[in-house]
């Protein structure tokens, strides 16, 4: 399976802030290396109130945006709606002090409906970070002006007049572009039944050229793609797209998909190169490096078969699924009245008690009334240690009756804790705030040129014999993304050393940081 883990250090956590909340659970005393993270619902303290609600359009989609567009370190939220307006949420805490948001106007003069997920990327390296907007219609490139104002920059970037549903985005940088290429995954035909057979429409890659985007490379035909991510799976630093596709069970001879990107187009992995056929309702994608090798693996979410992908030996992409062996398979909901198998969404990685171990997020939800599928089905938070991953949804208070889609699984006030916003079919978006820590260091990236936000790099952290990856991306997840500063557990140390590996592979020199504090490593 690879270097095995081992365990970090066994220090104790720091309470830094205020209270937060005012909760005596989160006010108590510290908190032991490896304990089960505290969540407490701050919804309506945070002043958020937004549903994704829609018919059946909208039985999939439903993600967010997490990402700061007013400069103040502090992540803004951007929100699908499906019927409802796409809303933007401004930050209005400080560091430290219980969330608090909100509503912008606009984002755009007239409301922005029939929105299905929504990206967080820099189009065209200003700097500023812009959105792609994912609609049941044509999709949307908002350009950031600064201070959380956009405009319409569709036709500027001859983006396709196509009315789609699209349900999946990713985008990378090409050596050169002035411009990201863009993955477009699509559902079924806006004018079809969604229950029609071989239904599925063509996804496609956009590539610019020059300063706007070329016509689109089809990638065949379509398995109704829910996600997507451009990612280095092999080590060796070329950039290929994984795609988890959702109507494989449904229609026949479909199976989940990576493609290389070549000169003129797309080239799909088959068995030849050593590619598994695996047939899934892939409907969520997240990677990171588990098991220290350091190439990352790949979970993809699914009904009642989630998977944690691990490459085998070689430079074939054969993976061997290993969720089983390290306790990520989240079939059935951990708690309640309800055995039926889950219906998993949006799974991101992130460190929720900091203790220097990836845990896992995985949102649930039943599509609509599946009767075999379990109804009550809450969202399961796997925590990470070196044997492996253990529930403690219920226990970490997250584990609520909601029709879970998309997350966004961040820091969002600034106390060192991972926070958690769920978006819920036809029901409220739901925060719950983590309590907060000192022990962390969040790393943000920046390079001169288009790619401005260096997506594509990986940061490595050096805590104590063990090395940390993780890499900035834009994709995955189900829907929504976000693209804030890497943040990295500590465990009981007070200093570590980082390193960037820019895009290219070049490698950044080691520089220490200390516990609870931010840096930027920006290339020369």
């Amino acid at each position: 399976m690879g270097q095995r883990r081992r365990r970090a250090g066994t220090g104790r956590y720091h309470r830094t802030g205020a209270c937060l909340l005012g909760a005596a659970a989160l006010c108590g005393g510290v908190a032991a290396a490896g304990e089960v993270p505290v969540f407490v619902d701050a919804t309506a303290v945070a002043g958020l109130s937004h549903a994704y609600e829609g018919g059946e359009a909208y039985v999939v989609g439903g993600g967010a945006a997490a990402f700061d567009c007013d400069g103040d370190l502090l992540p803004e939220l951007a929100i699908a709606g499906a019927e409802q307006p796409l809303t933007l949420w401004r930050n209005t805490g400080r560091p430290g002090r219980p969330p608090s948001f909100e509503r912008a106007e606009g984002p755009l003069v007239e409301p922005v409906l029939a929105t299905t997920g929504v990206y967080p990327l820099d189009f065209d390296g200003d700097g500023v970070l812009d959105l792609f907007v994912l609609r049941f219609g044509r999709n949307l490139a908002m350009r950031g002006l600064g201070n959380c104002r956009f405009e319409d920059a569709t036709d500027a970037l001859a983006l396709p007049q196509a009315k789609d549903w699209t349900t999946a985005f990713a985008a990378t940088w090409e050596d050169g572009a002035d411009l990201p290429t863009l993955f477009v995954g699509n559902y079924v035909p806006r004018d079809r039944p969604l229950q029609e057979r071989e239904n599925c429409e063509p996804s496609y890659i956009l590539r610019p050229q020059g300063g706007v985007y070329g016509r689109p490379v089809s990638l065949g035909k379509g398995a109704c793609t829910l996600s997507a991510l451009f990612l280095d799976w092999s080590g060796t630093g070329r950039i290929d797209l994984r795609l988890a596709n959702d109507r494989e069970y449904y229609d026949r001879g479909q199976s989940e998909q990576l493609f290389r990107l070549t000169e003129d187009g797309v080239a799909e992995y088959g068995r030849d190169d050593g590619w598994d056929d695996v047939s899934l309702w892939g409907m969520g994608l997240a990677a990171e490096d588990i098991t220290g090798d350091p190439r990352p693996e790949i979970v993809v979410t699914s009904m009642a078969d989630n998977r944690m992908e691990h490459l085998r030996e070689g430079d074939a992409p054969a993976f061997e699924n290993i969720a089983r062996e390290l306790g990520t398979t989240a079939q059935r909901p951990p708690v309640g009245p309800d055995v039926r198998p889950s219906t998993a969404w949006h799974t991101e990685f992130g460190d929720a008690n900091n203790d220097g171990w990836s845990d896992l997020l995985i949102i649930k939800g039943n599509v609509d009334e599946m009767p075999r599928m379990a109804g009550f089905d809450p969202d399961s938070l796997l925590l990470g240690g070196e044997d492996g991953f253990r529930e403690v949804g219920y226990e970490a208070g997250i584990a609520v009756d909601t029709k879970g889609r998309g997350a966004v699984f961040q820091d969002i006030n600034g106390d060192g804790a991972l926070d958690l916003l769920t978006i819920n079919r036809n029901q409220p978006v739901r925060l719950f705030a983590g309590r907060p820590m000192a022990n962390f260091v969040t790393v943000d990236l920046r390079q001169d040129g288009p790619n401005a936000f260096a997506v594509g790099a990986s940061v490595e952290m050096r805590l104590g014999d063990r090395i940390l990856h993780k890499s900035r991306r834009v994709g995955g997840g189900h829907a929504g993304g976000a693209l804030l500063p890497l943040h990295f557990g500590m465990g009981g140390a007070d200093t570590a050393e980082v390193r960037a590996i820019w895009p290219d592979g070049t490698a950044g020199d080691w520089q220490s940081v200390e516990a609870g504090k931010s840096v930027t490593l920006t290339r020369p």
